[in-house]
């Protein structure tokens, strides 16, 4: 099986602070991971290294075959699909949906002068009516709800067919409703076995996605557990993550946790 992503001994330093310390991980490309762990833990440094925004301070990163620190950033960032908060912050709100996802494929935010040809119109279209926000082609970005934004962004990540899909809390903001529809839809996705290595950044179990494979629970900038998810979230091992004596349970492909104290 074909290794997406590994991480040795890396560690990021920023001045007094250590955000990851000594962290080993491997992603293959029939992955499906979730990162959990508390605010502060070092999930979205973690995203960060994968999509290539920071370098670590020590130890070797290597994405999609190629070494951080050795390789042209700016040529192996599309091969990798990225939806944040950050990210949708620099989304132009007047932006029409079709747009914000088709401008993918120049990698830039806010269409201008670019031509498309009709193979990004088709794939522009087949995301998003896989994401379900088809009918919302010609609303601007602005206008949609907090969950319509969310499956804009994941079908924009998905746009360059990239090999490797990051999703930095894709349920954060959401209200019930909005999280229960996030989350089948993100549930379809990773069960797709065309559908790219995903890693997922979280803190709630409850937003975990059915068909993710694999769980990363980070404490601290160190990782406390990785591996086969069921292996990985037992009570024990989220009760050491979060500091609080847990029950955690798995029902019809659902995770839940909740103290029991």
């Amino acid at each position: 099986m074909s290794v997406v992503a590994e991480l040795a001994g890396v560690s990021i330093v920023r001045g007094e602070a250590t955000l990851l310390d000594g962290v080993d991980w491997r992603i293959d490309e029939a992955d499906r991971w979730v990162i959990i762990g508390p605010n502060g833990a070092g999930k979205t440094t973690m995203l960060q290294i994968l999509a290539a925004q920071m370098h670590p301070s020590s130890g070797l990163a290597e994405v999609l075959g190629e070494v951080l620190g050795s390789v042209d950033v700016f040529e192996l960032r599309p091969r990798i699909g990225v939806a944040s908060a950050a990210l949708a912050d620099r989304i132009p709100r007047s932006e029409r949906v079709a747009d914000v996802v088709i401008s993918a494929a120049y990698a830039v935010m806010g269409r201008w002068r670019e031509n498309y040809e009709l193979a990004d119109l088709e794939r522009a279209v087949e995301l998003m009516n896989q994401l379900r926000v088809g009918h919302l082609a010609y609303r601007t970005f602005g206008t949609l709800s907090e969950g319509e934004r969310k499956r804009v962004q994941i079908a924009r990540a998905l746009m360059t067919d990239p090999e490797l899909l990051l999703l930095d809390e894709p349920a954060a903001g959401l209200d019930l409703a909005g999280r229960e529809a996030l989350v089948a839809t993100l549930s379809e996705l990773c069960r797709d076995t065309h559908a790219p290595a995903t890693v997922l950044v979280t803190h709630h179990v409850e937003e975990i996605p059915d068909g993710i494979t694999h769980a990363l629970l980070l404490k601290q900038g160190r990782v406390l557990a990785a591996g086969p998810i069921d292996e990985v979230l037992t009570a024990d091992n989220l009760s050491a993550t979060f500091d609080i004596p847990l029950e955690v349970s798995h029902t019809n492909g659902r995770w839940s946790a909740r103290g029991t104290a």
